[in-house]
């Protein structure tokens, strides 16, 4: 059930002409939603500046949408965490420029040592695989991971928390209530077994195209940092990065191909100064997490057998990005039908992945070190 306290704001917050930033003016001039009701138009805009007008349009308790919106909270199961809140209100997220006034939520989530993890919503198979199990490991040493729950990397990102045995935060641009996109119903029902659903939006609210935006603030704001792994020059993915820049939070990147727009984003975030990644080793470093407190379950890349040593030749040439056939072939020694069977194999074991235009990259290493 919403608490009294709850139920005062989202009235005060759905009244018209009371945006966010008024919000949280009220909240800080008057410590309870009961004060601030009971203080009136007068009270309002004599502590707040709130126009005497805007008060003067307080909704009734009995609001249809109001009464409608909490009999939605109440039914999923739902919470309301108010800026007011200082046992509950992300702390990280209160210090952002412009933090949500309320915040719903579903699920538990440890928030104190988060990593946001964004991208494209069409990632080579291969970025997708490498934000998984990058994501395992990182869940695996207590790292909370944030992202938005949309197609692609963020869809990889949560997945690979919980394969990890960790927590992780979907940060949605629609109603706590919907699951967007509708094909992750299925993702939404695992986050919320071990993590959270969070955002600003009440219950119904639809995933229109400037709530994204906004959520992306929320993203970075939760984070101490964020990691972009793939994106073009216009992805949503660098309005994060920069939220991030903003709020004094640090930017890491996955290098992208140089031959694809699809990298572009990224390595344009990389000439700007953000931190290269390449494996998990690069982020616990960073952030201050050095022993596996738990162990990866269900994860998405069984273990491989040993590489022999044309494997290992090949998996080396191209662990640190994409490589053309016919580069491999010169730089490897071998001869075409060598390299064409050898790279075959590795494919079918999951060791390397076929890109757009005869390129191969490595997405994993081998249980073995080559």
């Amino acid at each position: 059930m919403i608490g009294t306290e709850e139920k005062g704001w989202l009235r005060i917050s759905f009244s018209p002409g009371i945006g966010r930033v008024r919000l949280i003016r009220l909240m800080e001039a008057f410590p309870s939603s009961r004060e601030a009701l009971e203080a009136g138009p007068l009270g309002w805009r004599d502590r707040a500046g709130i126009p005497f007008q805007v008060g003067a349009r307080l909704i009734p308790e009995n609001d249809e949408y109001l009464q409608r919106s909490l009999a939605a909270l109440d039914q999923i199961g739902a919470r309301i965490i108010t800026h007011l809140d200082a046992e509950t209100y992300p702390p990280l997220l209160k210090e952002i420029y412009d933090p949500p006034a309320l915040l719903f939520a579903r699920g538990e989530c440890d928030l104190g040592n988060c990593l946001a993890v964004v991208g494209s919503r069409r990632a080579a198979g291969a970025m997708n695989r490498f934000t998984r199990e990058l994501c395992a490991e990182l869940a695996g040493h207590g790292i909370t991971i944030v992202s938005g729950a949309a197609r692609g990397i963020d869809g990889a990102a949560h997945q690979g928390a919980l394969d990890g045995g960790g927590g992780t935060v979907a940060v949605l641009g629609c109603g706590i209530d919907r699951v967007y996109p509708p094909e992750h119903g299925k993702l939404f029902a695992r986050i919320l077994e071990t993590g959270m659903l969070l955002g600003e939006y009440p219950p119904g609210a639809e995933p229109l195209a400037n709530h994204f935006p906004a959520r992306n603030r929320i993203i970075s704001g939760l984070s101490r940092g964020v990691l972009v792994v793939e994106a073009t020059t216009h992805s949503g993915s660098l309005i994060t990065a920069d939220f991030a820049l903003q709020q004094g939070r640090e930017v890491f990147a996955v290098p992208g191909p140089v031959y694809s727009s699809s990298g572009a984003g990224v390595n344009q975030l990389l000439k700007d100064g953000a931190t290269l990644i390449s494996d998990s080793r690069d982020l616990l470093e960073i952030l201050g997490a050095s022993k596996c407190i738990k162990p990866a379950v269900g994860t998405s890349s069984p273990p491989s057998p040993p590489l022999s040593e044309k494997e290992t030749v090949l998996w080396r040439l191209m662990v640190d990005g994409p490589r053309h056939l016919d580069e491999i072939v010169q730089r490897s020694g071998l001869t075409p039908a060598d390299v064409s069977a050898t790279l075959l194999h590795l494919e079918l074991e999951g060791v390397v992945s076929r890109l757009p235009g005869m390129h191969f990259i490595a997405n994993r290493k081998p249980s073995w070190p080559p």
